[in-house]
């Protein structure tokens, strides 16, 4: 288990962190900053000192893919987020997480994994987009307005749609009344499923929680980086989950938490 148990205040802030509606119990569950804060402070502070997410390795085996370098440049910067929870015993401890992929990296030690099996995710994906930029080759070498092209560029976007749907339900979204169901069936809305849902840094956390019996006390997430490209998000900023992808699956993931 990635928590290691610490002695911290359970006190904190009460501002909401995440949330989302429940369509099992009609009704909106949320979880507090609480504690959370002060160790997302302590994180930030530890990735800049360090200058790479793998810090529990040595830095002669520190993977460079994993510097802090790449998020203050082109690609600009990332979220992270802790998770302040008990476990069985009543012992509190903090995890950590980041958003989606590190510079194609999906694990990193010390850090919670991705809800989705990325083994089955890649044996999935790997063989299907190399059609789809097979399709986008062969779509460039035909001049604009040739009806070939608008035939490859059909049977692309069709491939893509069923590929996403194969992707969309190879995750499993747990929550704290022990059921997981598959993300197809929990996402809230009629609009489509935006790619990367699932992969931010509080169903991370949640789900991982979720996993191994821990009780989460408070959440907090941060922005780490050059500022993005929409300019809503900066360096050592902490924001409440998203609500276009993470608010439709929040109220699922939460569910159980609250009191009867």
């Amino acid at each position: 288990m990635l928590m290691e148990p610490i002695e911290i205040s359970v006190e904190g802030d009460g501002r909401t962190a995440c949330s989302g509606f429940c369509a099992r119990c009609g009704r909106a569950h949320s979880l507090p900053v609480g504690p959370a804060l002060a160790q997302a402070r302590e994180l930030l502070h530890s990735l800049t000192s360090a200058g790479r997410v793998d810090m529990h390795v040595n830095a002669e085996a520190a993977d460079p893919a994993l510097s802090t370098a790449s998020l203050f440049g082109e690609a600009r910067g990332h979220m992270f987020g802790v998770l302040v929870c008990r476990d069985q015993q009543g012992r509190t401890g903090v995890l950590k997480a980041f958003s989606g992929q590190l510079n194609g990296v999906w694990h990193v030690p010390g850090w919670v994994p991705p809800l989705v099996n990325t083994e089955e995710l890649a044996a999935m994906s790997s063989g299907v987009e190399r059609l789809i930029k097979r399709l986008g080759r062969d779509m460039e070498r035909l001049p604009e307005g040739d009806p070939g092209r608008a035939v490859l560029a059909a049977k692309r976007a069709e491939i893509s749609r069923a590929l996403m749907l194969d992707i969309h339900a190879l995750y499993r979204i747990p929550n704290f009344r022990n059921e997981a169901k598959p993300l197809p069936e929990i996402v809230l809305g009629q609009s489509g499923i935006p790619a990367g849902t699932g992969d931010c840094c509080a169903p991370k956390l949640l789900g991982y929680a979720a996993r191994h019996n821990l009780i989460p006390l408070g959440v907090a997430e941060f922005y780490f980086g050059r500022e993005n490209r929409s300019g809503t998000r900066r360096h050592g900023g902490v924001y409440t989950s998203c609500s276009q992808k993470c608010g439709r699956i929040l109220g699922h993931m939460l569910c159980g938490l609250d009191p009867a």
